[in-house]
């Protein structure tokens, strides 16, 4: 079994699709490992606020196999693929981590690059696997959301999963 973190968000009807998409996550993967909820301003472009958090579980799925399962979630929620890549989300699931794997082709980045860009994707990750290393930045992701600094990327706690509906 693979440890792996998944990003969940959703800035379309957000609390319906992540809801969704976390049930779905459930009935594939339980028990899951889940981060507070965080509602954040649209980054890249204006549109509704979004919900995020991160998702951590075991599979034994390999990566690229996990990938397309989270895109068939997504399909199924009614993500539109094309436009920007700043854009409206039904639902939004990206594998930020598949065990210690490091790798970037045309299908598949791991680690995700968001993890060390974007507060939304780091605090929920700090917040459930505080102490795990960044395969590549060799620190805990306790110790790179200590030294995260952008007082743009404002974020702020939202209801918890079972309270959304």
């Amino acid at each position: 079994m693979t440890r792996a973190y998944i990003s969940v968000g959703s800035n379309v009807e957000p609390r319906t699709n992540v809801t969704r998409g976390m049930a779905a996550l459930e009935r594939m993967f339980a028990p899951l490992e889940v981060s507070p909820i965080y509602e954040t301003r649209a980054v890249g472009f204006a549109g509704n606020n979004f919900l995020n958090l991160v998702v951590g579980l075991d599979t034994d799925m390999g990566a690229d196999a996990l990938h397309g399962a989270l895109r068939d979630i997504e399909d199924s929620a009614g993500r539109r693929r094309g436009g920007g890549k700043f854009a409206d989300r039904t639902l939004d699931l990206d594998l930020l981590l598949y065990g210690d794997e490091v790798r970037d082709d045309d299908d598949l980045e791991l680690p995700r690059g968001e993890i060390l860009r974007y507060a939304f994707v780091l605090r929920p990750l700090a917040d459930i696997a505080p102490d795990a290393e960044h395969p590549v930045a060799g620190r805990s992701f306790r110790e790179l959301w200590a030294a995260f600094d952008d007082p743009e990327q404002v974020l702020w706690p939202a209801p918890p999963y079972g309270e959304l509906s």
